[in-house]
């Protein structure tokens, strides 16, 4: 079993937040899951928590079922994983295309490479954490700064010149995540220096705290719009709907031949009129004969004209 008692209190806080937006976001997702940049964010908060679940409690000699270094390649690569997916995230959620040789293979050459070859590989056989440390974090200790200026270009391009640049609380998300995400270039000093776990976390999840705010507040905005929305639409629906009743009383139609003018315009046959009217097809049929009569008209689409009908 886990002991979380060994977890520092400050991990235990940030991993409790993260839990608490995780399930807002996925709300909000299972609700429209078609919001990209939603998805990519979800998935940045798993990996999040897993890196603080595993840098909190690995490693411990008292787990029985899990040798300590087979816990501290976990450890080390669920913070490898999150480096590496930085890129990624920036590029699929913000459409930074320059982006694309860091997130499909820079990172994974860089990050990764270097710790299959060090964590995975080496040290399991070398049974010496300190090697791995000190030689596999070379390779992501240089290429991390290098990371870090082209996602700060992509975003300067991104925003330079197009409409966007206007786009205030856009640019305010975008420029948030990204110094969120900037600590994490010294998570490899911080690994060759040995730093206490709970520095490693406040430095790399304070930022994040401030992006769910940020995400909250967009959620918050985006269901306000899309509910202001929805009620002009239902209004100019009822209006419209006023406005084509009383074009039919005035031309002479009755209620009933109201209801069965409506149905006509919107394309229904008769037995789908009868069913909705809980009339026979013959009633309908007669309802029709009379409102082309009174209006003169010989079809359906001259009925739409007529009546001044649109979809």
């Amino acid at each position: 079993m886990f002991d979380f008692g060994e977890m520092h209190g400050l991990t235990a806080v940030f991993i409790l937040l993260e839990l608490m937006m995780l399930s807002v976001q996925l709300y909000f997702y299972l609700i429209w899951p078609y919001h990209r940049s939603r998805l990519t964010y979800l998935i940045l908060l798993v990996l999040l928590i897993c890196y603080n679940l595993t840098g909190g409690i690995f490693p411990d000699q008292d787990i029985g079922w899990v040798s300590v270094p087979v816990q501290n390649i976990i450890a080390y690569g669920s913070g490898f994983l999150m480096a590496a997916y930085f890129p990624y995230y920036f590029y699929s959620s913000f459409s930074l295309s320059s982006l694309r040789f860091h997130a499909l293979y820079g990172a994974p050459f860089f990050l990764l490479f270097p710790y299959l070859v060090f964590f995975v590989l080496l040290y399991p056989l070398q049974g010496d954490l300190s090697f791995a440390i000190n030689y596999g974090m070379i390779i992501p200790g240089l290429y991390s700064p290098v990371l870090l200026v082209a996602i700060f270009r992509s975003i300067r391009k991104r925003f330079s010149g197009t409409e966007l640049d206007h786009d205030k609380f856009t640019r305010l998300e975008i420029q948030a995540v990204y110094w969120a995400v900037s600590p994490w270039v010294f998570m490899c000093l911080f690994a060759y220096l040995q730093m206490p776990q709970w520095v490693e976390v406040l430095f790399t999840n304070s930022g994040f705290v401030i992006i769910a705010g940020l995400f909250l507040y967009q959620s918050g905005k985006y269901e306000r719009n899309e509910r202001k929305r929805r009620q002009q639409r239902d209004a100019l629906e009822e209006k419209q709907q006023a406005d084509f009743n009383q074009t039919c009383l005035d031309m002479g139609l009755s209620l009933r031949e109201v209801e069965v003018a409506l149905m006509l315009c919107q394309g229904m046959e008769y037995k789908v009129i009868a069913a909705h009217l809980h009339i026979s097809a013959r009633t309908v049929d007669t309802h029709a004969h009379r409102i082309y009569y009174k209006l003169e008209v010989k079809n359906k689409i001259e009925l739409q004209q007529v009546l001044g009908f649109s979809n």
